[in-house]
């Protein structure tokens, strides 16, 4: 009758027991920190401070057969850190106001911080200029004109920065683009909803 002969008998490797050591321990060092990283955003609960149009004027407007407009804008432009544990900071803060692609004033600010859980707002006075047109806007002028509703685009841009717990200091662009309407007559804006927060 057949008999099994087993081999010697084979150890592991003391450098596969020492690889496989430190791997679990790197799991669980993983695993621990995305349980802290989780559950300091569930404290935190970091928001993303962003840019917004807070009020818009048209305060003059004189427009002319031969192609000359004269206008004067007033802006009011919020930064806004809805962060009840974190400071907020604004720079590179950039804004474009054109007409039928027409630019008519660029709009900056200096760096400035927003404290938590508050606002800062950016007053502009684009002032009274005379600015020729070209036909096609001569063309869109006099149709706004006739419906009464004039409307300009603002885009800009500003970079943000806020401390998220742990995380450590937390940069992000906020993007700012809408049209700007308001009434010919009277120069009070129309439905002005525009902001850079997510919706």
């Amino acid at each position: 009758m057949s008999k099994l002969i087993l081999g010697p008998e084979r150890r592991t490797h003391p450098l596969v027991w020492c690889a496989a050591i430190i791997c679990t321990i790197i799991a669980i060092a993983v695993i621990i920190t995305g349980l802290v990283v989780f559950a300091g955003y569930m404290i935190i609960r970091p928001r993303v401070p962003y840019i917004s149009v807070n009020y818009a004027n048209l305060d003059q407007l004189n427009y002319s057969q031969t192609g000359q407009v004269n206008l004067q804008i007033s802006l009011n432009i919020r930064a806004e850190n809805e962060n009840a544990k974190a400071h907020a900071s604004f720079s590179d803060v950039s804004f474009i106001l054109n007409f039928h692609g027409l630019k008519i004033a660029q709009l900056r600010a200096d760096p400035f911080d927003v404290p938590k859980n508050e606002s800062v707002n950016l007053a502009y006075v684009v002032p009274s200029m005379s600015i020729p047109l070209e036909q096609d806007a001569m063309e869109d002028m006099d149709a706004s004109l006739k419906q009464n509703k004039i409307s300009f685009n603002l885009k800009g841009d500003a970079r943000t920065r806020w401390r998220v717990g742990i995380l450590g200091s937390v940069k992000f662009w906020s993007h700012l683009s809408c049209q700007l309407n308001f009434f010919a007559n009277n120069g009070s804006s129309i439905n002005t909803d525009c902001s850079s927060k997510s919706k």
